[in-house]
């Protein structure tokens, strides 16, 4: 799409502006060098001239380029002469240098890449956000996870969102882990992104230590490279009141108007309102009578998924806590003999729940779809279906097994509902929702009481009712995979696999408890009634043990961080390594003390120095903290005489602050220390992966 533009403008030719434009002129050479790969991208060739403008006192080109734009169409006979070329640029720099000149010429809008490194969904959602919204200024915008785009291909771009989270002790995630390895490669020349207008969103969550890392390192790389930066690193925090859209709204802002300077056709063109829907990205084909049979044929003989996760039989779940204890923690075991699965101390599993059978019939029931109605998915534009959606499917299977219906729904989940309502009072509360002004009542109404995307449906039953299922992959964003610390080791317990899991229930205002769904799922299976198979993979975790024998490993693991320590001190004792210490925290000895028998068995033996606190079974409480503190002894001379490694998993939300501050307060009573020091030793052992984090929220 292109737009005619016309206008007159003083200009005043100086030397400033001729060593200016000569300089532009050497960084662009490879749209002007018949050799390179730039010289016959004509979309380029468009958006250089458009840097050319904004270079140029922020005007369009002059009407010298339309008049010569034989040189910009690929077709034509004098696209590659360039010796007329050279001529355009001499008449060029005479007519900037004229006190007056008329320019018109028509300006395509630039083209916007949307690229997003997501583990749990959130970047993912963001970075879709940031595409409806260029949608709706007519953009052509491409939306991609960071290792499914090639990477190559950068040096060619000239706009360029990337949305990222952080995961793990500072490491990206798993869909741009590729395109961080490519990007560091100290080969890449200074200067290769000159022609990328860049602006980087982060999210994140201040309660841990690397909050926002991989945003903020990103943006320093990529200014590394020569890219352009558009704006500050936006770094949004889950942690504030609103949420990360207290960030996010304004940034976005800020984004679009610097957009508009930059290439300001923009302005010239009407947006879609917020309350117009936009095309949905996939249609859905229902399927009746001899058709599904000849579909599901076809599915049989292609098969979609290249691979799947290996179906794991679950040999048992039992429950480790006392019936009388608020909290069901249960530990999981599966059969891995028929697998390749392998893994050492420090490896996650990773397993993908589905939703409750009771809530699918309810969602069936709202939408008033068949649960066994047989469809077939059509993209709308270039994506592909998605490969875990076999075709043909069935509602049911859609519902159970992708759609999230039971998380809480984010702000697009409303912004989308909005465009379909028709009913004036549902559709003004779902506008409200939307807005940046009704954040605060969306926290309330949905974030506060963890309210479900299900229940939300319930609740505007107009707008339910009215709701095609062709945007349903829009509204309700995929069942996203769990991970859990794996708490058993191969030479421990052969072809078998453990985790240790904490079943999330709580109360709310609302009238049922909330229930995590992994959890749930897990708990809901008993493999005494018949054989229960989970579909799982393994990947590797973010703590690392030392290799060598005689390195002592000190680890505090209070309630369920402990379920890596026991991996790794089952692996360690196999290869003959002695030198484990564990601090376990719970809050009670006789309710919640989880591998009690095996700890004091090990310790017995002389193979594991135990400490442990129990918050509650004394007037005042205990934390593992405080054991950390009554050991400072030991543990200098462990961290300065035998160099030994210290690990810390478990609830991200004070606990590892607070461990870190005992060992600050260790360093600063053994060693002599100042606070500084103290400081700066844990700085260096945590550079060194001496001191390692494994913590959740």
């Amino acid at each position: 799409m292109a737009l005619a533009l016309s206008l007159n403008v003083e200009r005043h030719w100086t030397e400033d502006r001729e060593k200016t434009l000569i300089a532009f002129f050497s960084k662009h050479s490879c749209l002007w060098n018949h050799k390179s790969k730039g010289y016959k991208n004509q979309t380029l060739r468009w958006q250089t001239l458009e840097h050319l403008r904004i270079l140029l006192c922020a005007q369009p080109p002059p009407a010298t380029l339309t008049e010569h734009n034989c040189l910009w169409n690929m077709k034509s006979e004098n696209h590659n002469n360039r010796q007329l070329r050279q001529q355009l640029f001499e008449t060029l720099k005479d007519q900037l240098s004229d006190n007056s000149v008329s320019f018109s010429v028509g300006m395509p809008l630039p083209p916007l890449l949307v690229l997003y490194g997501s583990q749990t969904g959130t970047a993912q959602d963001s970075a879709q956000r940031i595409a409806r919204q260029a949608h709706r200024r007519h953009l052509h915008v491409r939306v991609l996870p960071l290792d499914d785009y090639d990477v190559a291909n950068l040096i060619t771009e000239t706009l360029v969102v990337f949305v990222c989270s952080t995961t793990g002790q500072g490491d990206p995630p798993d869909n741009m882990k590729n395109f961080w390895r490519f990007l560091f490669k100290k080969s890449l020349p200074v200067g290769s992104l000159s022609l990328l207008d860049f602006a980087v969103l982060g999210l994140g969550d201040s309660s841990y230590p690397k909050f926002n890392f991989v945003a903020k390192k990103l943006h320093k790389r990529l200014l590394q490279l020569g890219a352009n930066i558009l704006l500050p690193v936006g770094l949004a925090d889950d942690q504030h009141d609103l949420g990360s859209d207290a960030v996010i709204d304004p940034w976005l802002s800020s984004f679009w108007a610097k957009v508009n300077i930059l290439h300001p056709s923009l302005l010239d063109v009407r947006p879609l309102r917020d309350d117009e829907p936009l095309p949905p990205t996939f249609t859905f084909h229902f399927l009746y009578g001899d058709e599904v049979e000849v579909k599901t044929e076809e599915r049989r003989l292609h098969p979609v998924e290249p691979s799947v996760p290996f179906p794991a039989r679950m040999l048992f779940n039992r429950r480790v806590t006392e019936k009388s204890h608020f909290q069901d923690v249960r530990l999981f075991e599966f059969d891995i003999a028929q697998s390749n699965i392998a893994f050492t101390a420090g490896d996650v599993v990773m397993m993908r729940p589905c939703n409750a059978a009771e809530d699918v019939e309810q969602f069936c029931q709202l939408l008033r779809v068949e649960p066994e109605a047989s469809f077939t998915l059509q993209a709308t534009n270039n994506c592909t279906v998605p490969a875990r959606l076999p075709q043909p499917c069935t509602v049911r299977h859609l519902v159970e097994t992708y759609l999230d219906i039971s998380a809480v729904p984010r702000r697009s989940f409303f912004e989308l509902l909005s465009t379909v309502a028709t009913n004036e009072l549902e559709r003004e509360k779902l506008l409200e929702f939307s807005s940046a002004a009704g954040q605060d009542e969306l926290h309330s109404y949905c974030n506060r009481p963890r309210r479900t995307a299900l229940e939300v449906l319930a609740d505007f039953p107009h707008t339910t009712a009215e709701l095609k299922m062709d945007y349903l992959l829009d509204l309700f964003p995929e069942i996203q995979p769990r991970s859990f610390s794996i708490a058993s080791s191969l030479q421990a317990h052969p072809r078998r696999l453990q985790i240790l899991v904490a079943v999330v229930k709580y109360k709310t205002k609302m009238f049922k408890p909330r229930r995590g769904l992994c959890s749930s799922w897990l708990a809901s299976m008993d493999p005494e009634q018949g054989d229960v198979f989970v579909p799982l993979w393994v990947k590797k975790g973010s703590l690392r043990f030392p290799t060598e024998k005689e390195t002592p490993v000190v680890m505090v693991g209070p309630g369920t961080g402990v379920a890596p320590f026991r991996s790794a001190i089952q692996e360690r004792i196999a290869q003959g390594k002695m030198a484990n210490v564990l601090f376990f925290g719970c809050r009670s000895e006789s309710k919640d003390f989880y591998f009690r028998s095996e700890w004091e068995e090990l310790k017995t033996a002389g193979l594991l120095r135990l400490f442990t606190a129990f918050s509650r079974d004394q007037e005042e409480k205990s934390y593992v903290q405080h054991r950390v503190r009554d050991n400072a002894e030991l543990l200098w001379d462990l961290i300065t005489h035998k160099n030994a490694c210290f690990y810390i998993a478990g609830n991200a939300k004070q606990m590892p602050s607070s461990v870190c501050d005992a060992l600050r307060e260790v360093f600063q009573q053994q060693g002599r220390l100042s606070a500084e020091q103290a400081e700066q030793m844990l700085v260096t052992m945590e550079r060194t992966g001496r001191l390692q984090n494994e913590t959740w929220s």
